[in-house]
């Protein structure tokens, strides 16, 4: 039977006309280009480096990677966060849920020219359990055998029906074997990359990549033959924008109706479409004091979520205290969490601390003779210092607690975070279905502080978290999943593993003077959202010139 992960439909806001006028106008741009779309990439730093090895132990990348390598499978954002094949053809479970049998397309070619095949998915599916170091999207399989030239199967130690987002995620590419296998995966950089995906890399500089479009790719023939990518940032690509240089981007905008659309409505798009994660805070639950649950509902507790949307001009996007996104999984949330946002309740906080049997002893937490002055890392780069203060500040005014600022660019933060050299820190969760959302938290992908995790970057180890997990991962029917999604969220609120602060989108920002049919989040198939891998894929293909 054909099975795909499991969720509620998506709701996407502020729905926006896409009429597309060539004219020139103000906020359009004055020479239209028919051959390339310029993305201003705002939120990756403002140089790169060439280095395409997508599953490679090295922090910096090249951007825009899943233009080249794809995934056998996407997450359908338009159908419920529906798992659908993209590489594969199907994707079948048996009826024990525990073998995986994924028909693949016969009419994909790699950019070298050879087929992609079995030979090609067995060695990629099987790079994760070859070398442990290498598993980015944390697969859960244990086992993979080419069955015929166009079928692998894929084999689980327990029933797995949840599992098959991991088979989306762009850190489990398709990548060429005859290529790779020559290579020390740990070192290579590969700076020719060799992908199934629709474009290949013209040119390569530290501050513009250069994609030119393949002719024979499976997908069907690109509209534009190029596709560039600008290192800019928030505030530079807003201008870029507004002149036309750049065509698209994905940065967020407060004031964006009136400073862009307003300009010129017509071709000035900015959209919203709801991921169905958050920006969560992550305690680091390996070592004291944060193996505490009443120290974690402490912090927790003191956290001003609404001064935090407040500040980033995104007010009512705060998140809910389970991880679950009302907009998307209401059906499945229990009615007491259901439309809840926790204000910070100082009484409950303090009672928390109390039971947690720390003191705050000039503002450091006191124990058992040992002494904690936590730090709160956060990307620099995405200019969280803000909120990083608010909560610093609510948590010294209403525990007493003194939390140390730990900014870092976001490359050095995506180490610390992986490694565990961290206290509290900020990161994204979420995921498609409810078991996409809080399967991060299964113990099998804790490492020991030091050693990177594929996940599980808090270290959350506990047996009825795993048991749940479990439970959802061979559960066959929707009543089974929903009774266990409630026990998951009691385990969110009363433990602590996490603590959701503000619901994520993605931000898109569009001047379409040069290229008309952009999906809205009124009607959308894709999200044209500019590194979702297949989705972007799919925008680029709707797409046609307006000159």
């Amino acid at each position: 039977m054909t099975f795909s992960s499991r969720t509620i439909g998506i709701v996407a806001a502020l729905a926006l006309t896409v009429t597309v006028s060539a004219c020139t106008s103000p906020g359009a741009s004055t020479s239209s280009r028919t051959d390339t779309i310029v993305y201003g990439k705002s939120d990756g730093g403002t140089t790169y480096v060439r280095n395409y090895n997508v599953l490679g132990p090295a922090t910096e990348k090249a951007p825009n990677a899943e233009l080249i390598y794809e995934p056998l499978a996407r997450v359908d954002y338009s159908d419920g966060a529906l798992v659908k094949p993209w590489l594969a053809e199907s994707l079948d479970f048996d009826e024990a849920g525990t073998t995986l049998t994924i028909g693949l397309r016969d009419d994909v070619t790699f950019s070298d020219g050879d087929p992609f095949d079995a030979e090609d998915a067995a060695y990629s599916l099987s790079l994760p359990l070859e070398k442990p170091e290498l598993n980015l999207a944390g697969v859960t399989y244990i086992a993979v055998q080419e069955v015929d030239e166009h079928t692998v199967a894929v084999t689980f130690d327990s029933p797995s029906f949840a599992a098959l987002n991991q088979f989306a995620s762009s850190s489990l590419p398709m990548v060429p074997k005859h290529i790779w296998e020559e290579q020390d995966l740990t070192t290579w950089t590969n700076p020719d990359p060799v992908g199934t995906g629709p474009f290949t890399l013209d040119a390569f500089a530290a501050q513009q990549v250069t994609l030119k479009a393949r002719s024979d790719y499976w997908g069907g023939e690109m509209p534009m033959s190029t596709f560039k990518i600008l290192a800019t940032n928030g505030e530079t690509v807003k201008a870029q924008l507004l002149r036309g240089d750049v065509d698209w981007a994905p940065t967020g905008w407060p004031g964006a109706e009136e400073e862009f659309v307003a300009k010129n409505p017509e071709t000035n798009l900015y959209q919203l479409y709801a991921t169905g994660g958050a920006y969560s805070m992550m305690y680091n639950t390996a070592q004291a004091p944060f193996d505490s649950a009443e120290l974690r509902k402490a912090l927790a507790l003191s956290i001003p979520r609404s001064d935090i949307t407040a500040t980033l001009n995104r007010p009512g996007t705060e998140a809910g205290p389970t991880g679950l996104v009302d907009q998307i999984y209401e059906d499945w949330i229990a009615p007491e969490y259901r439309g809840v946002v926790q204000e910070v309740d100082a009484a409950a906080a303090r009672a928390a601390l109390d039971a947690s049997g720390y003191e705050v002893v000039d503002g450091a937490l006191v124990k058992d003779g040992q002494n904690y002055t936590p730090r709160l890392s956060f990307n620099q780069d995405f200019g969280w210092n803000a909120y990083a203060d608010i909560m610093i500040n609510s948590w010294k005014q209403v525990l007493g607690i003194t939390v140390a600022p730990a900014g870092a660019p976001g490359a050095t933060l995506y180490d610390q975070q992986k490694t565990g050299e961290f206290d509290l820190t900020i990161a994204t969760t979420g995921g498609a279905g409810v078991y996409g959302v809080y399967s991060f938290l299964d113990s099998r992908y804790v490492e020991p502080i030091g050693t990177s995790a594929a996940t599980n970057i808090g270290r959350w180890s506990d047996p009825d978290t795993d048991r749940i997990l479990t439970g959802m991962t061979e559960a066959s029917d929707e009543a089974t999943m929903k009774a266990l999604a409630l026990e998951m969220q009691r385990i969110v609120v009363d433990e602590v593993p996490f603590t959701p602060l503000y619901n994520s989108y993605w931000f898109v920002d569009v001047n379409a003077s040069n290229w008309s049919g952009w999906p809205t989040p009124e009607s959308f198939t894709a999200v044209p959202f500019p590194s979702l891998g297949p989705d972007t894929v799919l925008t680029l293909l709707s797409l046609e010139p307006t000159a």
